[in-house]
Order: C-alpha cells, then structure tokens, then sequence
C-alpha cells in the first residue's frame, strides 16, 4: 500500500472542536492510520462552526488542517457568503507557499467554484484530481431555493461543474445515483465512486452521557419517537409536527425534536402548545448517542423535490441506524431507499402529515418486533458503513 500525501479542500470541513461538516474530519483520521499524510484546507469562518479555529494551522487527531483566513459573513443566508466562497477560491491558488507537493488532490467544495484553482494546481504537481459530490450545486440552488436555471449566477456556477466533472481524474459522490445528475442534467457521461457518509466508532466509543436534567426531560413511560439535528427547511419539520397534531389525543406518544435552526422559533410557537411534542436545544455531537438511547424510534424526513432521487447521505440517518432504533423514514429517495433495504424501520410519503402519523402508530403498535428492526439497523452499519470501510474505499481509488 503506497502511502500518499492528500490535499482535502472543503471550506466548510469542520472537526469535533470546531463544529460541523465532520466528513472529512472522518475520512482524514481514517486516511492517516493508512499511512498517509492528510491536510485538510478549509475557511476560517463558517456559520456551522461553533467555536472558530485561533490558529492559521492544527493538527486535530493526526490530520493537519490550514485554515484560509476569509471574513465573517454571519448566517447562512447572508450574501456576503459568496463573496467568501470567491476568496476561498482565489486563496486556494497560493496553496504551493504553504504545503508540500501533494499526490492527490481532493476538492469537495458546496460551490463548485475551488475546482479551478484545484485543477491548476494538479497540473502544476502531476497530482491526481479527485472531484467530491454531497450537495448537488447549482441543482440545490434551482429546486431548494427556488432560483431561476437562468439567472446569471446560476449559468456561471454550471459552467465551474461543467468543468470539474470534464476535467477531473475521479469523481466520488456521497449520493448513491449521482451518475444519473450527471448524465440527465449536465450531460456527461461518466463512471463514478459512491462513497457515503457513515459513522465513527472512534468518536461513539467517546460518547458522553446526558445531563440528569436532560435525561429528566424525556418521559419513561410513553413512546418516544424523536429527531436530532438542524431544525432547517428541507428537514420537513414541519409535517412531523403536523403528524404530532393528528395524534394529539394518543397520550402514549411523544413526539422530541432535539436541535436548532432557522425552523425552529416558528415551529416551538405553533406546536408546543399541543401537549404532545417536546422541544430540546441542541446538544454537543458526542452526546446524540446517548440521547437515541432514550427513544423508541427516530424519525428523519426531506421536503418532497426531485432533488433527492439522485440520492440521499444524511448524518443522522446513520446515527440512528448504528443506535439499533428502528427509523421512520419520509423521504422520496427514489430506488434508493436505506431503510427498505437493511429492512430497519418503515417507510413513508415525504411531506405527508398522515402517512408519517399512520407510520408513527404501526411503530408504535409493534412491540417487541421493533428490536428486530433495530438490530437489523446496527448490523447494515457496521457492515458497510463506518469511516474505517470508507476510507479503504478511498485508498483503493487513489492506488488504481
């Protein structure tokens, strides 16, 4: 096994000390015990991040991190946040005056705009470019956010994924039919590697336990069906809360929604009057095991958009699987549906307040049959999905 020196460029890599994304943070740690050496390129300011890196350079559990400085823009839906997706870009371009020759370059950018500066420096050093997919952009932008395929910006940010599907040695994507995008939307006609998200042992054998006035919170005698995570738009929140409603009067369910985000205020003042549903602030990432503890089931959901039938990869939707509860699940993901296949939970209509009640009360009404679902979860997991399998994935591409 040839060991490599590899550049991850994603200006919104995180660590467990900074806060979100954790991907590649993952990869990274898994990539070094196979003997690489692994720098991880990311901004120095990003709204997922809780606490912000004091230092231009770290090591964080053998990954080398160089954070660009760029500026703080606030929240994510602040303009100024692509005029620092364009200093990133532009930064990216010096790299060769702060790290060593790399042997493979992997960019996996939000907006696909740190591709150019990727593929000059691949040429620069003969390394190879790996191109990394886990939000499709612009299709995001067009579907999520309602944005014309017209507008100027939109065209601008096809051209920059026209050219880094063209001009990549690899492309990998955490979306299981991604090919399909591809082919259907950009009209490229390309293999590539599906390599999803997954879960870190390393971190769940660090799991925290709960405060004692947390764990308090959560009843003992009634069934729990809970969700972790942001409280944004596309989460469908707001049908889960719904299906809440339809089952007000069933005061053996408890509907837990443990998070923040954009979502969250409007949902707490509508909803929590309804006896039946309890809002939790967010919690630190080490404490999410100990918290699915407490439930009966979990429930994960997307907005209804032909976005998804390239695939889903959520976090969470691991998380839930490795905790061995069974998981209702309420995303249109196309072919690709997780859940039917490691048959763990139930699945249902995407933003459809009824289904995911009727989905809720067939969980419910399951007894002891819900252990089965969840041992059937855990097993899936650890089978295909942990960071040490994912990173052998990634070191099996770079050695062909």
């Amino acid at each position: 096994m040839n060991s490599k020196n590899i550049w991850i460029i994603n200006e919104y890599a995180g660590s467990p000390y900074h806060g979100m994304e954790f991907r590649h943070y993952y990869l990274g740690k898994e990539l070094v015990k196979l003997g690489n050496r692994v720098t991880v390129v990311s901004s120095s300011y990003s709204h997922l991040f809780k606490n912000l890196p004091k230092e231009k350079r770290e090591n964080i559990d053998g990954v080398d991190y160089l954070w660009l400085g760029t500026f703080d823009y606030g929240e994510s839906h602040d303009k100024r946040r692509v005029l620092k997706w364009f200093l990133f870009m532009f930064k990216v371009f010096f790299l060769p005056f702060s790290l060593q020759k790399p042997d493979v370059i992997i960019v996996s950018p939000m907006a696909p705009f740190p591709i150019l500066p990727a593929y000059f420096l691949s040429k620069f050093y003969g390394a190879e470019l790996i191109y990394e997919v886990k939000d499709i952009w612009p299709l995001s932008l067009i579907e999520l956010g309602r944005f014309a395929p017209t507008h100027p910006f939109i065209r601008l940010m096809s051209w920059f994924e026209k050219f880094a599907l063209k001009k990549s040695d690899i492309i990998v994507s955490n979306l299981q039919n991604y090919g399909e995008h591809m082919k259907n939307d950009v009209g490229i006609k390309r293999d590539f590697e599906w390599i999803s998200n997954g879960v870190d042992l390393d971190e769940i054998a660090q799991t925290e336990p709960l405060s004692s006035e947390l764990q308090n919170k959560i009843p003992k005698d009634k069934f729990i069906v809970g969700y972790t995570g942001t409280v944004g738009v596309a989460n469908a929140l707001d049908s889960f809360c719904e299906a809440a409603k339809i089952l007000e009067n069933n005061r053996e369910i408890l509907f837990v929604i443990v998070g923040d985000g954009q979502e969250k205020e409007k949902l707490v003042s509508r909803y929590e009057k309804l006896g039946n549903i309890l809002f939790i602030e967010s919690i630190p990432k080490k404490q999410v095991q100990s918290m699915l503890s407490l439930f009966d089931a979990c429930y994960i959901g997307l907005k209804r958009e032909n976005l998804f039938k390239y695939g889903v990869s959520p976090n969470k939707l691991y998380d839930y699987m490795y905790s061995a509860k069974p998981v209702l699940y309420a995303i249109d993901s196309g072919e690709n549906n997780i859940v039917k296949t490691a048959e763990c939970g139930v699945s249902v209509e995407a933003e459809n307040p009824e289904a995911i009640a009727q989905g809720i009360e067939k969980l419910y009404k399951m007894g002891k049959k819900r252990e089965e679902l969840g041992k059937n979860a855990k097993a899936y997991i650890l089978e295909h999905f942990t960071y040490d399998k994912l990173a052998q994935k990634y070191q099996k591409l770079m050695e062909k």
